[in-house]
């Protein structure tokens, strides 16, 4: 495994039997109003696994950040930790789901044996029963990167990715929960109309509530378009985007092979575990593929027979529309997944960062 010189001399990596007790932060502060997106001190972040031993001369100097981007099943979790492991770096996860606490099968959250090697950003800042936005991400993990510690961000919701790594925000105008609590009894079709007549032209994944109740919230405020509310403010750092990329045929029977090992760990049981606590069927935490489609199942609308097939229906539609908006951006470097990739990546992070 090549030894890179990344922002600064690489430490030996962890060894793999040692292992440390999770680090938990303070919960997410559900009063918080500052919404600048790149705030001095940490909020709510859960950290997990060593910490990054740092030499001073790398405190507080922000550098070339790897971001590991892809669709879904496509091999990023694991790229990213043994990223993590051969740079000695630490992961921020940017992912929508794995926020939430209690629902680890769906939001394909890192098992404990590679958080006991690598410690991890991003994880566990909300109870599933709350809601959370890409705000508070920003403010719970903007502070690890501008702390100077070596860092492997993992994508996974692509909007979150952009509003750490390019600054993203949206105007600033802050959740409305009343109006949002109004939105949550219509259905999906029905808040693309009203999106549409708030603004005809507006370009948006219509196929995803949350992203429809947060535009119409937008829209409701400042008015169109949309696009105007959508400022950046560049941090300072540089990301430095790696894709992976596999055959349709390929990805396709990955997703179809996690989602049945899904509900062999219990996601229908952890489901149900999250209803009975008190997580509306409607919340943004069960709303994501996996949860939606267990959630329809407990509610008798789908049998155990089509259950799997939706699943993977799904999970191949969200990986389209991912592969669609990255393709986009032609800052991504886009690699092979499979056993090669990570020497390719290492060795193009190498010309990169050096």
């Amino acid at each position: 495994m090549p030894r890179l010189p990344f922002r600064g001399s690489l430490r030996r990596p962890p060894r793999a039997g040692r292992a440390a007790a999770a680090h938990r932060g303070a919960a997410v502060d559900d009063a918080r109003r500052d919404l600048s997106p790149w705030p001095p001190h940490p909020v709510g972040a859960r950290l997990a696994g060593p910490e990054t031993p740092l030499p001073p001369e790398l405190l507080n100097t922000p550098a070339g950040v790897p971001v590991v981007l892809g669709p879904t099943a496509a091999g990023k979790s694991r790229l990213a930790f043994e990223l993590a492991l051969a740079l000695g770096a630490e992961v921020v996860v940017a992912d929508s789901r794995q926020v939430y606490r209690r629902l680890e099968i769906a939001t394909n959250k890192p098992p404990p044996e590679d958080r006991a090697r690598v410690r991890y950003h991003g994880l566990d800042l909300a109870g599933p029963e709350a809601g959370f936005n890409v705000h508070l991400y920003v403010a719970a993990v903007a502070p690890v990167l501008r702390s100077g510690r070596r860092v492997i961000v993992e994508g996974g919701t692509n909007l979150y990715v952009d509003a750490l790594m390019d600054g993203l925000t949206l105007g600033g105008v802050p959740p409305r929960p009343a109006r949002r609590a109004e939105l949550a009894r219509l259905s999906t079709a029905e808040l693309g109309t009203l999106a549409r007549e708030l603004e005809p032209g507006l370009e948006l994944d219509f196929s995803n509530r949350v992203r429809l109740e947060r535009a119409i919230e937008l829209l409701e405020a400042a008015g169109p378009p949309l696009a105007r509310l959508r400022a950046r403010t560049p941090p300072p750092w540089k990301a430095i985007r790696v894709g992976l990329e596999l055959p349709p045929e390929e990805l396709a029977e990955r997703i179809r092979e996690r989602s049945r090992r899904q509900l062999e760990r219990g996601l229908v049981e952890e489901t149900r575990a999250a209803l009975e606590s008190g997580v509306p069927a409607g919340s943004q935490a069960l709303s994501g593929t996996g949860y939606a489609e267990a959630v329809a199942f407990l509610q008798g609308r789908v049998t155990d027979a089509e259950l799997l097939p939706l699943m993977v229906r799904n999970n191949r539609r969200l990986a389209k529309r991912q592969l669609t908006w990255l393709r986009r951006d032609a800052r991504i470097r886009w690699f092979r997944a499979g056993p090669e990739a990570l020497p390719a990546i290492l060795n193009y992070l190498e010309g990169t960062l050096t």
